[in-house]
């Protein structure tokens, strides 16, 4: 309109679309439907049948592909269930008096109790599977990516920008070989690259000056955990062959997990404690 020319709009159509995680906060709110947990329990139970006439439809590649990630599920569930049954055990009992008159053959007889184990063994299995160790840091800070990486241009022109320096501390392997300079994407600098980390023994109150042998998890990223970045809360796998550890079977405890319990690029070095 003529009229309106050179003026702002008098109703400007502002749209608001749904923002982040607009069904949880939503729920958070309002609560769930009333049969919300009822459909669910039913999709569950469906699963199964939907996996098991998906297999018998699939066909050529596609059905061996699908066949034998089936095949690995079912055998960790398996091996899962078999860890978690508790077995009967025999056990002597010193102690035990028989009551009454004993004959002479059972004399030299122990009395025997009966009871349900699980070796530490099994338990320590359960604990990595569940992946629920008590660490000493369960939360951190997350961490944008601004603060991660810095960003590198490139080219004639320095007009690319698909290169990045990690700000932070970070670990490589022994036979770790760089990429040419010209196609690496992450740069890892020398001055902070670290092979060895002080390692606290929760019981012994002693605190070691251990080799790394690699990142398990960064809380921070997948991304990070691959790159090998160490920040607070990350979860290290160091050597602690000179501690002489042992397990029960008798073996040397090579490898051990460590948490990260300061941030390695501010104090220039790298401290832990010793996930037992």
């Amino acid at each position: 309109n003529a009229e309106y020319m050179g003026k702002e709009e008098p109703f400007a159509c502002v749209l608001k679309m749904p923002q982040n995680e607009y069904i949880e906060l939503h729920q958070k709110r309002h609560g769930y439907r009333l049969d919300h947990f009822e459909k669910k329990r039913k999709k569950e139970a469906r699963k199964p049948h939907e996996k098991s006439a998906l297999a018998q439809k699939l066909i050529g590649l596609k059905a061996k592909l699908y066949n034998k990630k089936r095949y690995a599920e079912k055998a960790q569930m398996r091996k899962t269930i078999n860890m978690h049954q508790e077995k009967n055990a025999k056990q002597a009992d010193k102690d035990a008096i028989p009551e009454g008159a004993v004959p002479a053959y059972l004399l030299d007889r122990e009395g025997v109790s009966r009871t349900k184990i699980l070796s530490n063994m099994v338990k320590q299995k359960r604990k990595e599977k569940a992946g629920k160790w008590s660490v000493p840091i369960p939360k951190v800070k997350p961490m944008t990516e601004d603060e991660m990486f810095k960003v590198m241009r490139s080219g004639k022109r320095k007009k690319k920008v698909w290169k990045r320096m990690i700000n932070k501390v970070s670990f490589v392997g022994e036979n770790f070989t760089r990429k040419p300079p010209k196609y690496e994407r992450y740069i890892r600098p020398m001055g902070l690259r670290f092979k060895k980390a002080h390692v606290t023994h929760p019981e012994l109150k002693t605190t070691f000056f251990l080799d790394i042998i690699s990142v398990k998890k960064n809380p921070q990223s997948h991304l990070y955990t691959t790159l090998g970045v160490i920040t607070k809360g990350a979860i290290i796998e160091v050597n602690v062959s000179e501690l002489g550890l042992v397990t029960q079977t008798g073996k040397v405890v090579w490898g051990k997990y460590a948490q990260v319990t300061n941030n390695p690029e501010l104090d220039g070095c790298i401290n832990a404690l010793l996930l037992v």
